[in-house]
């Protein structure tokens, strides 16, 4: 593209020197480029440093906070919140701009791409996973949770069909690491909304994610891939509410 695209980009980052490189490289014609980096140890913000001078350094607040005060640093109108797994691809950028040029909307939802171990997961609910990850920063905020965070915005939103691509869970082990971290936080979202869960709730809610993502969302479809996510994800569900009945002994 001959000139920068008039949209800034927030990324959070800790440690993401494997990832960061690309996600980076991606949206380099954008013309405001924020990082809020929680004091990696690795290369990520030197790698950063690459791709742009605004980089940010705080504490973890947590990812709703993280990523809210990475849109505060914006330049512009419009922001993109990425990942650090993520990757903006040319059609993407092309169909953004062309919904923002037309107006109209407050936010534009995003198909999410997924990846797990190097297979492009299209059932199970994997896809197409939207997301609203574009909005105005005048109509918009990252909503306050402990998990799952997302974007709310006042007024219209659209959705896009150019995917952003998502290389989530590369290996089994990047899966357990995050499940950890994910199941504790929603153990702790579990009880600030709902209170102690029933012991039932071991037994039934795995369960009935397991039959949702493999069965009823067609996830055998994708093979051993989509076995295996049924299965961690009944596994992460146990033991998010395993954890939050341990808060309750």
């Amino acid at each position: 593209m001959s000139r920068k695209i008039p949209l800034s980009v927030a990324i959070i980052t800790k440690n993401e020197e494997r990832n960061i490189a690309e996600a980076l490289e991606s949206v380099r014609d954008f013309d405001d480029i924020i990082v809020v980096d929680s004091f990696s140890t690795d290369r990520t913000v030197e790698i950063c440093r690459n791709y742009t001078d605004r980089i940010y350094q705080h504490e973890w607040m947590g990812f709703s906070r993280q990523k809210q005060q990475a849109v505060d640093y914006a330049k512009n109108d419009w922001v993109m919140i990425l990942d650090a797994d993520e990757r903006v691809t040319p059609e993407l950028k092309d169909e953004m701009m062309r919904e923002i040029a037309a107006g109209g909307n407050a936010g534009l939802y995003v198909p999410r791409k997924n990846y797990f171990l190097g297979k492009w997961i299209r059932r199970g609910g994997w896809w197409p996973d939207y997301t609203l990850r574009i909005f105005r920063k005048t109509s918009g905020y990252v909503e306050s949770r402990e998990v799952h965070e997302k974007v709310v915005v006042n007024g219209p939103a659209a959705y896009l069909k150019s995917p952003l691509i998502h290389y989530t869970y590369l290996t089994l082990n990047d899966y357990m690491k995050k499940m950890e971290h994910y199941s504790t936080l929603a153990a702790e979202e579990i009880l600030r909304q709902k209170g102690r869960p029933s012991s039932c709730s071991l037994i039934i809610n795995p369960a009935a994610v397991f039959l949702k993502m493999y069965v009823l969302r067609l996830g055998f479809k994708d093979g051993i891939h989509g076995l295996m996510l049924a299965v961690l994800y009944a596994f992460q569900t146990f033991v998010k509410y395993a954890k939050a009945l341990e808060k309750c002994l």
